[in-house]
Formats: C-alpha cells, structure tokens, sequence
C-alpha cells in the first residue's frame, strides 16, 4: 500500500512539476517585448547646405568730394532712389566761382592779345615785303603772336581747370541706385583725402549675396564638372532673409574664387538674385541655401539613436537581440532623419521604438513593423 502511495504522489509531482514548466515557459514567452524596427535602404535625397551671406548692390559706388570745403546743402536721404547725375551735395562755391571768374577774365585778356599781336604781325610783314623794315623786325613780330597764342592756350586751361572745379562743388550720383549711410552734414569740412565716403550709391535692380563654402563641399561639386566648368554644375541657390522669410526668387551662382583660403579652409563664393521690388538692399545680410543631391543615402530617423561620450549609437537587431553599434552622420539632415555615412549597410534592421529608454544592449525582442506598433498604441488609448 505505501508503495502504491508512493508511486502516484511521485506521478502527481512530475505532472505538476511539467504543468508548472510549461506555465512558466509560456510566461516567458509572452514576457519578450514588442518594438519597432525597420530596414535600412539607400534612396536619393536632396539636402540643403546653409551658409551666411552678405548682399550688395551689383554696383556699389562710392561718393567722394574731389575738392575741399564746407557742405552748405545736401539733396538726398538715405535709402533715397536717385538716377544717374542727380544731385546729391553742395560744396561752398564761392572760392571756386571766383577762380572761374578770374579764369575767365585772363582768357578774354589773353584773346585780346592775340588779336593785337596778330593786326602786328600782319603790319610787319607787310612793311618786310616792301623793304622798310628787315627781316629780323618781321621774325620778331611773328614770334609775338606765337606767344600770344600759346597764353590764350594756358588761359583756357586753366580755365577749363577752374570750370572742372566748380562742376565738383556740386557732387552728383555716379549711377542709378539707392543711397546708402550718409556719412557727413551740412557744415562739415570734406577733402579728397576724407577717409569715409560721403555715402554709397547701390545699384540693386540685382544684387549679389557673397558667402564661402568649405572645401569638402567644394570638392563635391568640383567632382561632378571639375574647376573650370563649376559654374556649370553648380546648382540655383535660395535666399533666407534676416526675419525668416524666404525670398522669391532663386539665385545663380556668377563667381567662385580660384583658390581656398588657407586660414580659413573655405572659397569665396558670390550668387546674383533678380530685385525688381527692390526688397534687397546693400549690406543686408540673409541665409543661402545651396542644394546638394546624395544617390545612396542611408536615413535613420533621429530617434532611433542615442549619445553617449558625444558619438552616436543605434541599435541593431540580430537574432532576436539587440546589439549596440556607433555609428557616423552627415552634418546635414534630411526631415528628422540623419544621414548615415559610416556603421551602418543596406538591409541592416534597427530598432526604431525605445531607444534611449527600454531597449538595452543584448536584450531579446520580437520585432514588429512601425505601424503595428501605431496600431498597438491606438488601440492602448482606447482601452
């Protein structure tokens, strides 16, 4: 009897010890998290590279005085639209008129005197053909006049000189454009060797926008039609303006320095935007966005990775665990998504769903799609 007892409380133990496994392996099995993953594909993308940019005028003339004295009126405001020869400064003219006026007066004297050394001549040579007077008395009478002449000739220089520095009292636009910084007032005391401009004239029916690009994007485009055709390859830019606002027109790129700085490891780069509203004005600065297309880019969404000791990481699925790898990214990113460059190959699986809090290295997972895990969020808020 002891033995039968024995025997089927030994029976009841392994069939509730094997209940027991079985119970505990199913907890096992539905104790493996759910997250996201996705696959890694290359795809073509457009990114923009931003630099900053300085406009101005595609022609920027400098007002200056050419001659000194006092400013007794100015004609122009800043930001004022002039066109060429418009008048902008008047300078004290008083002393200049004077100089005119005495330039003036030694022409109409020097004048006179040719007309008497030429009634002279004329006499002389007459009385040397008839014998009265010789030679010597003709030659002398003729040099008189050549003399004569060549005063006049001095006179109206000056003259022409005197008039030159009248016309500069009155200092005038050297183009059509928009006044810039008006650099002095009435009462100041201007001089050819006045260090500022009185102010600066900006062409800007177009303008330029100048900024520099380093050499690694230089070498990109470069690669695509070498030095001497980069202008060719180079794409349309857009124009972010100082309060956020894109402007609307596109940009071409019209010049790029020959060489790259040596200091600063960048190149020169000047682009011309159309402004026929004239919204763009001389040293405005704004944002240029130069567009850059990558044929094989490898995306990762931002929050599929995480830092640490400032080098990224994500997480790789491989045989149902996680496994933690580093990874390297383009400086630019594409709609929330970084741009891998390095650690990562087509067809690779990464986690995308609790990175950075629940998901650890080596952990076992089941893998789902990004939509059954929205699916499985939806219908946990219902709940």
């Amino acid at each position: 009897m002891k033995t039968k007892f024995t025997l089927k409380a030994m029976s009841l133990f392994f069939v509730a010890a094997s209940l027991f496994s079985c119970q505990e392996n199913n907890k096992v099995q539905q104790a493996i998290p759910e997250y996201a993953v996705m696959t890694i594909e290359e795809e073509p993308v457009i990114v923009k590279n931003s630099f900053p940019a300085l406009i101005s005028g595609d022609t920027d003339a400098e007002v200056r005085s050419n001659v000194s004295g006092m400013i007794i009126k100015k004609h122009a405001d800043e930001g004022d639209m002039v066109k060429k020869g418009d008048l902008l400064f008047e300078i004290d003219h008083a002393p200049y008129l004077a100089d005119y006026n005495m330039a003036l007066a030694n022409v109409n004297a020097a004048k006179v005197a040719v007309e008497t050394a030429e009634l002279t001549a004329a006499n002389k040579n007459n009385l040397c053909e008839k014998g009265i007077i010789s030679e010597y008395e003709k030659k002398l009478a003729d040099n008189q006049l050549e003399s004569a002449k060549a005063q006049l000739e001095q006179a109206e220089a000056k003259l022409e000189t005197a008039k030159i520095q009248l016309d500069y009292s009155y200092i005038k636009s050297p183009n059509d454009g928009v006044v810039g910084s008006i650099n002095t007032s009435v009462g100041s005391l201007v001089s050819p060797s006045t260090a500022e401009p009185l102010t600066i004239i900006s062409d800007i029916d177009i303008v330029s926008a100048d900024f520099s690009i380093n050499e690694k994007i230089m070498l990109f485009y470069t690669s695509k039609g070498g030095v001497k055709d980069i202008l060719k390859v180079l794409p349309e830019v857009e124009l972010k303006l100082a309060d956020g606002t894109m402007y609307e027109h596109k940009g071409k790129i019209k010049s790029v320095a020959g060489s790259i700085d040596t200091k600063t490891g960048a190149a020169n780069i000047s682009a011309e935007f159309p402004n026929p509203s004239k919204l763009l004005r001389s040293g405005a600065t704004g944002i240029i966005y130069m567009p850059r297309e990558i044929y094989n880019a490898r995306l990762v969404p931002q929050n599929a990775t995480f830092e640490m000791q400032d080098k990224k990481f994500v997480y790789i699925f491989n045989d149902s665990v996680t496994e933690m790898r580093e990874i390297k990214v383009d400086n630019l990113t594409y709609a929330e998504n970084y741009i891998v460059t390095e650690g990562l190959e087509e067809g690779d699986v990464i986690v995308i769903e609790g990175v950075g809090s629940s998901v650890k290295n080596g952990m076992k997972i089941k893998p789902i799609t990004k939509e059954e895990s929205e699916n499985k969020f939806q219908k946990a808020i219902k709940k």
